[in-house]
């Protein structure tokens, strides 16, 4: 039986972000084919690809937001028996979830916004959330990533606008703090390089995230040492604290020198050679196929010692 497996790479999906994940796969798959045997899957619907073989396929996925980054893939290829890199369908569901990802981070040290979390058909009222939060707030969904739905507002008026626009799924309220936006990506356990984001137009949307030259991206960011040293320490600390496996980007909003608030963490983040979790690996040293390398690595490795269990 073969110890070099195929490293198929799954991208698309169901979700928002499938063009994203279909650019995050191509780049990936381009990479990786010159490291192993590689494929490229698109994924169009929520289910296991057909073809897949337990003893040859190691799964690296590039699926973002629902099905892809919640657990749920996770959960089909841990039943049907693959390895596959990245975090395990429970660290997955969690990291999807914001006020669950809060929750075990604040739990650990790390400083969280106030929020107010609620569902379509529980809608709180603008002078509640006004109330417990203030009156500027970001208003999100709270287990969507790129920023899908972003509504942020100023005074009661534009509050109760943003929330009359929900229609479905469920929501997470903070308050709108007003900083420097920082990402950093984790792997195995270990902080890279601090990336810091100025969009534009002020607001880091999805619109400011995938429009070429609508933001930019200062890597490594210009912070000190004792700042870049907190941001890193904060990132390992959520990754530990969320039970990630393998790699990881952590998000941040530093608000005046060292009010360091986590945003959330992304299990399966960008990966065209101009996503953050990339520049932040060039931060560190990492070129686009060293990063890739590193990412895989482990699930190939884990491959191997699964085979050498099954044929002592």
């Amino acid at each position: 039986m073969p110890t070099t497996p195929i490293i198929t790479v799954f991208c698309g999906g169901v979700s928002p972000e499938r063009e994203v994940s279909l650019g995050s796969g191509l780049a990936s798959a381009v990479a990786l084919s010159r490291l192993w045997p590689t494929r490229l899957v698109r994924i169009d619907e929520a289910a296991l690809p057909a073809g897949l073989d337990s003893d040859r396929d190691v799964v690296y996925s590039t699926l973002h937001g629902t099905f892809g980054e919640d657990g749920g893939m996770q959960t089909l290829l841990d039943e049907a028996g693959f390895h596959y890199a990245g975090c395990r369908a429970d660290s997955s569901a969690l990291t999807m979830d914001k006020s669950r990802t809060k929750a075990a981070c604040g739990a650990a040290g790390v400083r969280v916004a106030a929020e107010l979390t609620f569902s379509a058909d529980a809608k709180p009222t603008a002078d509640a959330v006004a109330d417990a939060l203030g009156e500027r707030v970001v208003i999100k969904p709270n287990d969507q990533g790129s920023s899908v739905g972003l509504v942020l507002a100023t005074g009661r008026a534009e509050i109760a606008a943003g929330l009359a626009g929900i229609t479905a799924g469920n929501w997470i309220a903070e308050p709108w703090l007003k900083g420097r936006e920082l990402s950093i990506g984790v792997l195995a356990g270990k902080a890279l390089g601090v990336v810091e984001i100025r969009p534009k137009s002020g607001v880091y949307d999805f619109t400011s995230k995938y429009t070429k030259g609508m933001t930019e991206y200062l890597a490594p960011a210009p912070l000190d040492a004792e700042a870049t040293e907190n941001v890193r320490r904060a990132a390992e600390t959520a990754f530990a604290a969320c039970g990630c496996r393998d790699y990881a980007r952590v998000d941040f909003i530093l608000c005046g020198r060292d009010e360091l608030y986590l945003l959330e963490i992304n299990t399966l983040p960008g990966m065209k050679e101009t996503s953050l979790l990339p520049m932040s690996a060039r931060c560190a040293g990492f070129d686009f196929t060293d990063l890739v390398r590193e990412l895989v690595s482990p699930a190939v490795q884990r491959f191997r010692e699964g085979l050498q269990s099954e044929n002592p």
